[in-house]
């Protein structure tokens, strides 16, 4: 089913829904994370492309669901700006052809390492429309930065799996593009000394922007924006953490694009697992997976990991709080299950916007 335009979509899920017809919602096709969805029958959204307003002047952005990441980007480097929270791109660890799109980003709230400093996607999305599991379509939200009333859909349906409604267009606040970058990197530190480096880092003045550690990278601390106080910051931040290690200073975009998206754990077969914890707890996830592969990024708040297959990694590190995400592998629950009250208010959400099950049906529980 590839619907040309948003009425033709409700339509369509109109359709299904009467004849309780389950559809997989697919963008690009490049993000098939969580659960394989109860589905006899695909909805595809690419056709719903195009960059509907773009106000450099107030940084804003608008564009249909289905439209190319690497278009927007384009379109906004020219410009000199960029979408603050980094989107990873997904194919280089899942092997998925296909095009990112927007609403795929939007849709499993992809956010790279500048999430300690900008927020993750949901705190740039300003707007959103979307059809719900009966075919009404829905608009939430605004298409500049201004307060609105009423409920705020904008931030439910940022990494809802497309088992809320799905998606037609987004809106976005934008950020200036940096005029330079550099990258503090500390060689030889193990996790638990990556850990403290990077806290400590980010209790500097000097406004990092990125912090992660990986073998064979190092634990590197990003620096971006006017090219003086780059320099002048990068400086700083080497004698400040002096005490953790000899650092130097590389010059230029470095390893962000690979950590970006997960490329450390990529490589070999296993299981590719996304672990969210306290920043403090990063090392300890690493020391008790027991992982072939790992690194840590968001300053030890984000471990990735790769296992052996079938690994019950989250019996391994039960006694951490936080919540594991299967992002490669065969498993019964890709997301972390979870605590009877929250299962019951996102049964309750699925059941208000989706009565019929119909849209990615068990792609997340």
């Amino acid at each position: 089913m590839r619907p040309a335009d948003e009425a033709e979509l409700a339509g369509m899920v109109r359709a299904a829904a009467r004849d309780r017809l389950r559809l997989e919602i697919r963008g690009g096709g490049t993000r098939p994370l969580g659960n394989r969805p109860r589905a006899e029958a695909v909805l595809e959204t690419g056709a719903l492309s195009g960059i509907t307003l773009y106000d450099p002047g107030a940084l804003t952005l608008v564009a249909r669901a289905g439209t190319p990441l690497a278009e927007i980007e384009a379109a906004l480097e020219a410009e000199g700006q960029m979408l603050p929270f980094e989107p990873m791109d997904h194919c280089r660890i899942l092997g998925t052809g296909g095009v990112p799109t927007i609403g795929g980003a939007v849709a499993v709230n992809a956010s790279g390492p500048r999430r300690i400093k900008a927020g993750a996607l949901r705190d740039s999305l300003i707007g959103v429309r979307f059809v719900t599991g009966e075919g009404e379509v829905v608009s939430n939200g605004g298409r500049v930065m201004k307060n609105v009333t009423g409920y705020d859909l904008v931030k439910l349906m940022a990494g809802s799996h497309g088992t809320l409604g799905v998606l037609t267009e987004v809106s976005f606040k934008l950020l200036p593009r940096p005029q330079a970058v550099a990258t503090v990197v500390l060689d030889g530190l193990d996790a638990a000394g990556a850990v403290a480096a990077m806290a400590a880092a980010m209790r500097t003045p000097y406004d990092v922007s990125g912090a992660a550690h990986a073998d064979g990278t190092g634990t590197v601390l990003r620096l971006e924006g006017l090219a003086d106080s780059v320099g002048y910051r990068a400086e700083a931040l080497v004698k400040a953490l002096a005490d953790h290690g000899a650092g130097r200073i590389v010059p230029g975009a470095g390893p962000w694009a690979d950590l970006r998206d997960a490329m450390p754990v990529a490589d070999g077969a296993g299981d590719i697992w996304r672990v969210s914890v306290r920043p403090s707890d990063g090392a300890a996830v690493i020391a008790a997976a027991g992982a072939e592969s790992a690194f840590l990024d968001w300053q030890g708040g984000l471990v990735w990991l790769r296992m052996p297959q079938g690994t019950p990694l989250r019996e391994r590190i039960a006694d951490i709080p936080g919540h594991a995400t299967l992002i490669r592998g065969e498993g019964p629950r890709a997301f972390q299950p979870e605590p009877m009250a929250l299962a019951q208010i996102s049964q309750g959400l699925r059941a208000k916007f989706d009565p019929k099950d119909i849209l990615n049906s068990g792609r997340m529980v």
